[in-house]
């Protein structure tokens, strides 16, 4: 069949209407005349009003002359209301075009979401159309919201500024709103590039889309073809996110660490079986002892739990074969019944309760109490000896556990004796001027407290030079007596070396 046919098959039962011509342009607006208001001006007033913020009053207040100017061409009056923070407008008997009141509700729409008076006046005309999208239905998390938004402007506004070269339209992103003035066409286009965006698609897909179309309209050729051929076709990516990314690392990082241990416990049983073969078997046990890991040492202790008393493996217990399911696991209705529960009131199982949760009470608070008995009770000791010896430790004599007196007494004695010399050499504390109580005493006491004072210094400074000085005069002494044997030893050698000179000189006379 020829593609004639098939048209005319498709199209049997449709009748030619009036707009169906390749000329007109479905898109172009005709402009509204007062000529073609034909019924007359309005029989009712009507009016709309929408709130400001207040960062923005001071904007208005410069440009309200100008809103005015522009409505008065319309036959609209406005007013604004800087108390309440609201601008309406409304329509008047000289008023032709029925549409110009939602037109003028637009403008102020725009006025009070903070776009420029410039760009807000062109929608009063017939061609141009504005849009108010609400982006914070999209995404619940604030974070992400705030994230997806700046994409959608870009960096320094440039995906924003593509957007508008693109569409032919004016975008103002703003809170929560992204706010749109420009054809039907190019508002169309939009809305669905900043929905795409906020539901995770990135605009530049749709900004190469727009700009490859672009293209194909400036070629008449491809008007009545398909355009899906040269479009791009981006596939979804299910990229991973960071958190499966860091389980993975932290998995390798885990099998490379078993892998270690693994190696270095071979390498610890070679060495071990290298130094028992030149030790003897006594020495090459106890090394083996010593190298032994806490790895080994849970693995061995695995193992004996497994064996049973004989030292042999424990076997799991085959139970016996029956051909009857096991029994049903028992309702909590049917315990209730079992119980007795079941049958009684509302209060009545309360009751029941509350004196089952004052019994679990009582087994606590005497377990606990076994407890604490347990810390006071004292230890029980086998043999008197103990005792002896630990009454000598604590009063810090080294004693052998003996009941002997005398042993006993030195060591209390010697104690004394310590504490004593401990007392002198430590300095007198007390304050010399003031009393016990802070009060300052008389000069004949203080005077007597001053003497009393350096008589202590005086008696203890004298112990100190005693205790230091003492072996410097033994090491004195030693000297002196080895001085004095020295002396001795060589009068006696003076004495006996003069007899032998006499005993010579009495020969020499006698030769003579």
């Amino acid at each position: 069949m020829d593609s004639q046919q098939i048209e005319a098959k498709k199209g049997k039962f449709r009748r030619e209407k009036p707009w169906d011509n390749s000329e007109i342009d479905h898109w172009k607006v005709d402009e509204f005349h007062a000529q073609d208001n034909k019924g007359g001006p309005f029989t009712e007033e009507s009016s709309f009003a929408t709130l400001f913020p207040q960062y923005r009053e001071q904007y208005l207040r410069q440009v309200w002359r100008q809103v005015t100017r522009a409505l008065q061409a319309f036959n609209i009056n406005c007013e604004l209301n800087c108390v309440e923070g609201s601008m309406t407008v409304k329509t008047t008997r000289k008023t032709w075009d029925p549409y110009i009141i939602l037109k003028a509700r637009d403008f102020i729409k725009l006025l009070s979401r903070s776009v420029p008076f410039e760009q807000a006046v062109r929608v009063l005309n017939d061609d141009i159309v504005c849009d108010v999208i609400k982006i914070n239905s999209f995404v619940a998390n604030k974070e992400r919201f705030i994230r997806r938004r700046q994409r959608l402007i870009g960096p320094d506004g440039a995906t924003l500024k593509a957007l508008e070269l693109l569409t032919g339209c004016y975008i103002l992103v703003h809170g929560n709103t992204v706010s749109v003035i420009g054809t039907f066409k190019g508002i169309k286009q939009v809305r669905s590039v900043v929905e795409d965006c906020m539901k995770n698609i990135h605009p530049i897909y749709n900004i190469k889309t727009l700009m490859i179309k672009r293209e194909l309209m400036k070629d008449p050729k491809l008007a009545n073809e398909d355009w899906d051929r040269f479009l791009p076709k981006f596939k979804k990516l299910n990229k991973k996110r960071k958190d499966q990314i860091d389980n993975q690392i932290i998995e390798q990082e885990q099998t490379q660490q078993k892998e270690k241990t693994i190696e270095r416990k071979e390498e610890k049983k070679d060495t071990q079986f290298d130094e028992s073969r030149n030790i003897d078997t006594i020495s090459a046990g106890i090394l083996n002892a010593s190298f032994l890991t806490s790895d080994d040492e849970g693995i061995k202790q695995k193992k004996n739990k497994r064996k049973g008393k004989d030292g042999k493996k424990k076997r799991k217990e085959k139970k016996e074969y029956t051909p009857f399911p096991p029994p049903q696991t028992e309702r909590k209705e049917d315990k209730e019944i079992a119980s007795g529960r079941f049958f009684l009131n509302a209060s009545q199982k309360q009751l029941l309760e509350k004196h089952e949760h004052k019994e679990e009470q009582k087994k606590k608070q005497e377990a606990k109490q076994i407890k604490v008995a347990k810390l006071y009770t004292p230890p029980k000791e086998d043999n008197e000896q103990k005792k002896g010896l630990n009454s000598t430790l604590s009063l810090g004599i080294k004693g052998t556990g003996r009941d002997d007196i005398e042993e006993l007494t030195q060591g209390i004695k010697n104690q004394i004796q310590k504490r004593k010399t401990s007392q002198s050499l430590s300095p007198i504390s007390h304050n010399s001027a003031f009393n016990q109580k802070g009060r300052k005493l008389p000069k004949k006491q203080i005077k007597k407290n001053l003497q009393l004072k350096e008589q202590n210094n005086e008696i203890v400074m004298e112990e100190k030079e005693d205790i230091l000085i003492q072996p410097m005069k033994k090491r004195k002494r030693k000297r002196d007596e080895n001085d004095e044997i020295e002396q001795q030893e060589q009068i006696h050698e003076d004495f006996d070396h003069g007899k032998k000179r006499r005993n010579v000189v009495d020969t020499d006379d006698n030769e003579e």
